[in-house]
């Protein structure tokens, strides 16, 4: 049943994905506004499909965290879930992404209009001081940026080491910067499309990290914050405990 159900979920949801992309290239010439609307009507939609035909609902702890203004979204990664959520859950989400993805024909036209930060993860410093740079001008206008520090997604009980990234762009806006856990992976798991398991996902907002820390402390605060909320969440629903970074990244 639960491969039907993931079977019938996957079929909806690349068919409204394309008719997302096609339908929304008609708002292009229109403000951006437009087009953000119009995809977080998308998400909904998906998180709505995602329950009534999976199971799988939401709980989000820690909202009062949440400022009304700008804010910087550093946020494990574990599954595709948590590309969509933010759209849900944010007034004004722009997300930071790898460059390959805006490649994607009419998807990738309505992320870039949408407002989407673009990485090449080849770039080096010179990708790195734009990112930083187009991710500061869209919190001086207000909006959320969400960035997953990691870089990519991570099984439960998987870590890896944090990319500098995040340091960057905390150090170039005043805006706070919220730390967020999740346990996904449980339920919409990587490599897992055709099997998702039922029960909620919970998306743990942890409190902003303190102003002023020096760089290599606040990547440490911030990857030891996440991960030590996403083991007790994933271990609570059943999964494998935390394994150490294989790699140090570490910013000084």
């Amino acid at each position: 049943m639960t491969f039907l159900r993931s079977a019938l979920f996957n079929a909806l949801f690349f068919v409204l994905t394309a008719l997302c992309c096609v339908l929304g290239m008609l708002l292009l010439p229109f403000p951006r506004r437009y087009v953000r609307r119009w995809v977080q009507g998308w998400a909904r939609l998906i998180l709505w499909l995602l329950r009534v035909l999976c199971g799988i609902g939401l709980r989000v702890t820690g909202r009062e965290h949440l400022p009304p203004g700008p804010v910087v979204i550093a946020a494990k990664h574990q599954s595709a879930y948590d590309t969509v959520v933010w759209l849900a859950l944010l007034p004004e989400p722009v997300y930071v992404l790898k460059k390959e993805l805006t490649r994607i024909p009419a998807w990738g036209q309505l992320a870039r209009h949408f407002g989407a930060i673009a990485v090449d993860r080849k770039g080096g410093a010179t990708a790195l001081k734009r990112m930083v740079r187009e991710a500061a001008a869209a919190l001086t206008a207000g909006d959320q940026v969400v960035i997953f520090p990691e870089g990519t997604r991570t099984l439960p009980g998987q870590r890896v080491a944090y990319q500098p990234g995040i340091v960057a762009l905390a150090a170039a806006s005043p805006a706070p910067v919220l730390p967020v856990a999740t346990d996904s992976g449980l339920h919409w798991g990587r490599g897992a499309f055709a099997s998702k398991q039922p029960g909620d996902i919970t998306v743990a907002i942890l409190p902003p990290l303190p102003p002023g820390l020096p760089r290599a402390a606040l990547l440490r605060h911030l990857e030891d914050g996440i991960e030590a909320e996403t083991d007790r969440l994933v271990r609570a629903g059943g999964g494998p405990a935390l394994h150490p970074p294989l790699v140090d990244n570490s910013v000084g």
